[in-house]
């Protein structure tokens, strides 16, 4: 059975733990001290009821503390690891190509965490984390294999493996 703490793991590349990294950096440094300044330019204003310019700043500062929030939290659960380069064998940072018993269609995702996605906005693929009920079936399984999960509704699913090469992003 997995363990909690792997099952919050966040799988990230290095590229992208450092690019994450960097824009914490940036919210926690340079955009909170803009956003003080701004906002104490308007707060001199005066009435601060009617106040745009300061209702904007502070909204502003709320999202950039969401944000960082989310990226301290995102790093805190990240397990860097290296980008995978076995084509075909099922993994975290892989494109996975899959058909479903009964189905003649494909569906192709990235197995692994949206932030690597985040590198490359050209790319468009559903993802799936490795933890998912079909993550956690096809992981380390190869082009041809079958694996069966249980769907979140309770179901049975019979996926067969057509491909598995690594995200280029």
């Amino acid at each position: 059975m997995t363990n909690t703490r792997e099952q919050d793991t966040i799988w990230l590349t290095q590229e992208a733990y450092d690019r994450l990294r960097a824009e914490l950096d940036h919210l926690q440094g340079p955009t909170r001290t803009e956003l003080a300044a701004r906002i104490g330019e308007a707060r001199a204003e005066g009435d601060l009821r009617e106040n745009g310019g300061y209702h904007a700043a502070k909204e502003e500062q709320g999202k950039s503390e969401a944000r960082i929030r989310q990226l301290q939290e995102m790093l805190r659960r990240a397990r860097v690891g290296e980008q995978p380069t076995e084509h075909g064998v099922v993994g975290p940072g892989m494109i996975v190509t899959v058909r479903f018993a009964g189905d003649s269609d494909t569906e192709t995702f990235l197995l692994g965490s949206r932030e690597l996605l985040a590198l490359d906005d050209s790319v468009e693929l559903e993802v799936f984390s490795p933890q998912s009920p079909l993550g956690a079936a096809i992981t380390g399984k190869q082009a041809g294999d079958d694996a069966t999960f249980t769907a979140p509704n309770g179901k049975k699913m019979t996926v067969e493996v057509v491909d598995a090469k690594p995200f280029e992003g």
